[in-house]
């Protein structure tokens, strides 16, 4: 995917050399890229609140670091190999990839409207099976996964009996956890119940590529795994997700790429999520406890939608209603105001320092906001241009 160009500042901070970026006490000063990789959509039923989240988080990262003067590369996967995609396609009567172009067109729509750039990289797993060979080839180098035969086919496995001690979770919070995301469901012939499949083999209605396995088709985790890798190296800087990404996926993509390569850690730092809710339980398309982006911007412009989504701590979970975005709109017309017209502002350093300076302390946006209400013109100018909050 062709990556529009970086959106241009139009405050530049300071000639003084970067400052780095602090994500849960990791310091980011990079010597070279930013290499950030987001997981992105399963392209079905798109897109809801929970998704957007984390993608305009991912997009204030990136332009956070580049405000600092760091360059970036945004990373951003379209999981269109999935079983839950296939199911969804059998019930609408459509073939699997005719119904990802569909959804993918409208998730690019809704994230336009978000002000969210488009990465500089959008690796499709249908496009990266030939990666996941490679890095299941390289696994089974490593002894940390083994081929099972069974009836259907062969599976490979990855080797995760020790990836729950590796995220701190006990056993029984991890196997939950794992059974949550189908993980535990049709893996015949494990040597553990936490070793997930890398290849599987396929069904006659589901998707299959020619493999040294015979015909199938790659895991979930695999996938992210192998495209990550495909795309940005054997390391990265920033791995973003919503929070519950943590484990089982993000755990077992760290754990693929470090066993395969011999690199640690794959991910300098992590940016998780906060959940969103609706009626107090988890917003997801699996349960359609949902609210979509499209019906949102029915009633409220996008800068207000974006704001919303970014005016807390990031990790922090929220429930979504009108109120929040209500409460937005009104906080957006405060720093709309106090930036005032640009004859008003007068190039002031020191403010959009402070501003910037908050915002690189773990991505604060509340004291940005307050610190650009309290500076005055130039400050609150650079934030709503820091959070693409102007059109």
């Amino acid at each position: 995917m062709s990556a529009d160009p970086a959106p241009t500042a139009r405050y530049p901070v300071t000639a003084e050399p970067l400052r780095p970026l602090v994500l849960s006490g990791t310091r980011l000063l990079p010597v070279s890229l930013l290499r950030v990789y987001t997981c992105g959509i399963t392209p079905y039923d798109v897109t809801h609140v929970g998704h957007a989240s984390t993608f305009v988080w991912a997009d204030l990262l990136c332009s956070v670091a580049r405000a600092a003067g760091a360059r970036t590369h945004l990373v951003r996967n379209v999981t269109d190999v999935d079983d839950v995609l296939t199911a969804a396609a059998h019930r609408a009567g459509r073939h699997y990839d005719e119904l990802a172009v569909v959804q993918e067109f409208q998730f690019d729509r809704d994230m336009t409207a978000l002000g969210v750039a488009r990465p500089d990289d959008g690796p499709h797993a249908r496009a990266h099976v030939p990666a996941v060979v490679r890095l299941t080839a390289a696994l089974l180098d490593a002894d940390a996964a083994y081929v099972h035969e069974s009836e259907q086919g062969s599976y490979v496995y990855f080797r995760g009996a020790g990836v729950p001690a590796l995220a701190r979770l006990d056993e029984p919070t991890a196997l939950a956890l794992s059974r949550e995301y189908g993980d535990q469901d049709h893996v015949p012939g494990r040597a553990s119940d936490f070793d997930v499949a890398l290849w599987r083999p396929s069904a006659d209605d589901q998707p299959a590529w020619p493999s040294p396995w015979g015909w199938g088709r790659p895991g979930w985790h695999a996938e992210c795994a192998a495209m990550a890798v495909a795309s940005l190296g054997h390391a990265i800087d920033v791995l973003v997700g919503g929070c519950d990404l943590a484990f089982p996926h993000h755990a077992y993509q760290q754990a693929m790429v470090e066993a395969a390569t011999g690199t640690a850690p794959f991910a300098r730092a992590v940016l998780h999520v906060g959940e969103v809710q609706l009626g107090g339980h988890k917003m997801a398309k699996s349960s359609g406890n949902l609210t979509l982006v499209s019906d949102l911007l029915e009633r409220f412009p996008g800068p207000v939608l974006r704001l919303g989504l970014l005016d807390r701590p990031v990790a922090d979970s929220w429930e979504c209603d009108d109120a929040v975005f209500e409460a937005a709109g009104a906080r957006l017309d405060q720093l709309v105001a106090a930036a005032g017209p640009p004859s008003e502002r007068v190039g002031s350093e020191a403010a959009r320092a402070d501003v910037l300076a908050a915002l690189l302390d773990g991505l604060d946006v509340p004291r940005a906001v307050e610190e650009a209400l309290e500076a005055g013109p130039d400050a609150a100018a650079f934030l709503l241009d820091v959070l693409r909050l102007t059109r």
